[in-house]
């Protein structure tokens, strides 16, 4: 591409970028709703034996950008996610601009620093001064390096010689994330041997239960290795008892590793950090800036105490003469990751800390959780609302209670978030707490308002009216 084709391509970019962005602003739809079976009929993703050229690039932007969930709306409030931080996006382009890996210091020499001194901060917010950590692909990839770490711990030399997992047992909140099985998976142990432990009335797991759970694995010649608590459950945003489950664990010998992907934010605010009480004692931590921080996806963080462990676990690294070698030891962040290449992803989260600072995050978590309580005082105060759960974050589950009593609350429900799926001026999720069908709002974009949640309420009270009085949707429930 030619010197004034490429200007003219970024600039055409650029217009495109600062429309999206502006378009938030303005009323619209979170998404043009269509099903996949006719989506595919209307558009066309073929890859073409001979090129379009570039000229067709900016038509199929375009379209994608029609397509697309527009997820920097503030009537998105579906996953854990939302909104646009435009000094994240800005280390995103740069840091694909760039397009380094992070594997040695010779590469990546400034972004090393910068993921170093990352690394450093969230060790001492949680309580891990002198521990060390990687950036991951996710909570997900998070939790089975808790898990790994824990294995080898248990049992040294274990990543090296393999193990037997049917005698192993890990031990996690009955409302922990569904990672938890993929680790079980992966680390050898199965899924029935990773045990789900009763949960409070709030969600939070029962550090009694745990204790007469590892009783139980004992007795049945079980070897426990791994206790998985969470700080923000996916559902209802619950906070285990992180200072007695870590007791518990300790006594017993066994590794704790703190699932704080969607909760770790809270270690930033004063008033909220207690909510992490006790994860100072835990060996590892999970946590993703690219949740409530909102930086653009992907960006976690994995963080243990003991950094020898994490060198252990990925110590296959080592036979990598091509890439590490002893003069960067140091410095060359594969020893401690998973992954050999492994984009940079350090970036966007330093320009954005650099930007608002501790002080910057704490005040964006706390106005986050003022915004959900504004959230649930408008449905405790309408007679066809009701909470489902109590809540300490900003997860919100509730549901609609029709005034004819002889509906099927989880049927009406369902089909009232199927419908605003449908008309797509707000998003949200459907969850089950027990056999229950509940709404969930979640807090975490930055374009939410108290007066956006006002017109999401009204838009529920209105459909919900729909419902009872039987007018059709574009489903076939009455």
């Amino acid at each position: 591409m030619a010197k004034m084709e490429l200007e003219v391509f970024v600039n055409q970019l650029c217009e495109r970028v600062l429309a999206y962005i502006k378009a938030a602003e303005a009323p619209g739809k979170v998404v043009d709703f269509i099903p996949a079976a006719s989506l595919s009929k209307i558009t066309d993703v073929s890859l073409p034996l001979e090129g379009r050229g570039v000229e067709a690039v900016f038509d199929d932007i375009d379209e994608f950008l029609r397509r697309c969930v527009k997820t920097n709306r503030p009537e998105f409030m579906n996953p854990l996610w939302g909104g646009l931080n435009t000094t994240g996006f800005a280390g995103e382009v740069i840091a694909a601009l760039t397009n380094t890996s992070m594997y040695t210091y010779e590469l990546a020499p400034f972004a090393t620093l910068i993921e170093q001194a990352l690394l450093k901060r969230m060790g001492e917010l949680v309580g891990f001064s002198g521990g060390a950590g990687t950036l991951a692909t996710g909570g997900s990839n998070g939790n089975m390096l808790g898990m790994l770490c824990a294995r080898e711990v248990a049992f040294p030399g274990s990543t090296h010689r393999g193990i037997d997992g049917t005698k192993m047992a890990a031990f996690v909140s009955a409302e922990s994330h569904y990672s938890v099985l993929m680790s079980a998976n992966v680390i050898g142990i199965g899924h029935r041997n990773l045990f789900k432990i009763d949960c409070d009335e709030d969600g939070r797991m029962k550090p009694q239960a745990l204790l007469d759970e590892i009783a139980r694995a004992k007795a049945d010649g079980l070897t426990p290795f791994c206790v998985v608590s969470t700080s923000g459950t996916t559902v209802r945003g619950a906070f285990d008892p992180l200072k007695a489950i870590g007791e518990i664990a300790h006594e017993e010998g066994i590794w704790h590793h703190v699932d704080a992907a969607w909760g770790g934010s809270a270690m930033f605010s004063g008033a909220l950090s207690k909510l992490m009480d006790g994860v100072e004692f835990a060996d590892s931590v999970c946590w993703d800036a690219h949740k409530m921080m909102g930086l653009p996806l992907i960006c976690s963080v994995f963080l243990v105490k003991q950094s020898d462990v994490l060198a252990k676990v990925c110590a296959h690294g080592n036979v990598a003469h091509y890439l590490f070698h002893e003069s960067s030891k140091e410095h060359d962040l594969g020893r401690y990751s998973l992954q050999c290449g492994r984009r940079n992803d350090a970036l966007k989260l330093w320009l954005a800390w650099r930007e608002c600072g501790d002080a910057g995050w704490a005040s964006l978590v706390e106005n986050y959780v003022s915004l959900a309580d504004h959230l649930q005082l408008r449905i405790d105060d309408h007679p066809n609302l009701e909470m489902m759960s109590g809540r300490s974050w900003t997860n919100v589950c509730f549901r609609y209670k029709p005034s004819k009593e002889e509906m099927d609350l989880n049927e009406v429900n369902s089909e009232l978030r199927h419908r605003i799926m449908q008309n797509a001026d707000f998003m949200v999720s459907r969850s089950n707490i027990g056999d229950d069908v509940v709404i969930r709002s979640v807090i975490s974009n930055p374009g939410i308002t108290t007066q956006s949640l006002d017109a999401f309420i009204e838009e529920l009270l209105r459909i919900g009216h729909e419902i009872e009085v039987g007018l059709p949707g574009e489903s076939s429930f009455q």
